[in-house]
């Protein structure tokens, strides 16, 4: 069957798979049994969220010859319509030992021992199964290879792009219908509702993490999503969404106000503000993500508030399923890493006051290129929005 709804052609995807292949045999891999969704749809153009249930895995050898995919039968469709991969091999969930199949699946490509990659990070891979896998690979060695296989996704290719530029578009409708719909007497519900609404309408695909909107006192839980609670006069309500295009996301850190906010509230909003422009000013090619960070801190430590900064600035975003959105690329302290064009990442500040139920975001998602930072969609930096 042909692939009719591959996001690629078929040449992207093998550049890709020796970008791997090469990556893997630097670390002294012979063999990858990947298991994350995002890499078997980076790799193979399989698009299924379902390895939240149904063990599923990509898997090849780092010294050539075709790749194999393997999926539960039920989702042998969902494989065919959209991998470039021809080899496409089922199993029948608890009637056969996944984890043996795939064992035998590799050791059929090849592999007698050694070294084989898996995202042992991934929550596609629960203890059970990786336990599993660990007995029926034996005596090869399993290998992290989370960052190996992430990391060759943090350079966006032009076709890549559109996608992403689509994804801005349907975020962005999102951001408009939020703005129009916020006033005070609408719950956080049909808030969401609004602004989830209008990016399905436009064509969006699923997100990979609910829209965090959280308003009044509940502003100060960085991660809240909504609930049926009525916003009232003068709330900040601070929104974190994405829109999404062929699974590429673009993500929207926004805070609003429902009315005129508090002197206090809009204290907060500014010193926010200034954490952000002050880690724009230093964003350019080259440029080590902790210093990044590190700029943003400034401005919060002149106003004893470092404490309530408890997010990390900035990640990559990209292909993604549920339950992230997430890169393995982080813009954060503690990470030996520099920003290179062809990158896009999210980047926010957000000050959480939680004994003074006041909560702040305020960002979005962001394109390096050679001559500089380009914002795709997101609040950023701008005068608290006020409805």
């Amino acid at each position: 069957m042909a692939s009719k709804y591959a996001a690629f052609p078929e040449a992207d995807f093998r550049e890709r798979m020796e970008r791997a292949r090469q990556t893997l045999k630097k670390a002294g891999i012979g063999a990858c049994i990947s298991v994350a969704p995002e890499h078997l749809y980076y790799l193979g153009g399989y698009d299924s969220w379902v390895a939240a249930n149904s063990p599923q895995a990509l898997i090849f050898m780092t010294d050539g010859g075709e790749p194999s995919l393997i999926v539960r039968d039920v989702d042998e469709l969902l494989a065919t319509e959209c991998t470039w991969i021809k080899d496409v091999r089922t199993y029948r969930l608890h009637a056969e030992n996944a984890a043996e199949r795939i064992a035998g699946l590799a050791r059929e490509k090849g592999l007698k021992g050694g070294k084989v990659a898996i995202e042992t990070q991934s929550f596609a891979l629960p203890f059970a199964l990786g336990d599993a896998l660990r007995k029926a690979l034996a005596p090869a060695e399993i290998v992290d290879a989370t960052e190996l296989l992430g990391d060759i996704r943090h350079i966006k290719s032009a076709r890549e792009m559109v996608y992403v530029e689509e994804a801005a578009r349907f975020t962005n409708i999102g951001l408009e219908a939020a703005r129009k719909a916020l006033k005070p007497g609408i719950t956080e519900i049909q808030l969401a509702a609004a602004l989830e609404g209008a990016m399905r309408s436009a064509g969006s695909d699923y997100w990979s993490i609910p829209t965090e909107l959280t308003g009044g006192p509940r502003s100060a839980g960085g991660h809240g999503t909504p609930r049926d609670r009525v916003i009232e006069p003068g709330e900040l309500v601070h929104v974190e969404f994405a829109g999404v295009s062929n699974r590429y996301h673009t993500v929207c850190c926004h805070t609003m106000s429902a009315g005129e906010p508090s002197k206090r509230a809009r204290d907060v909003y500014r010193i926010t503000r200034e954490s952000l422009q002050a880690a724009l000013k230093v964003i350019k090619p080259g440029v080590p993500v902790a210093d990044v960070e590190e700029a943003s801190y400034v401005p919060l430590r002149r106003e004893g508030l470092e404490h309530t900064a408890m997010m990390r600035f900035g990640y990559g975003i990209g292909a993604a399923f549920p339950p992230v959105w997430l890169e393995s690329l982080q813009i954060s302290r503690g990470f030996d890493r520099r920003l290179e064009p062809g990158m896009v990442f999210v980047l926010h500040a957000s000050l959480a006051l939680i004994d003074e139920g006041i909560g702040t975001m305020q960002g979005g998602t962001y394109a390096m290129t050679p001559s500089g930072l380009t914002m795709l969609v997101g609040g950023g930096d701008r005068e608290l929005d006020v409805r």
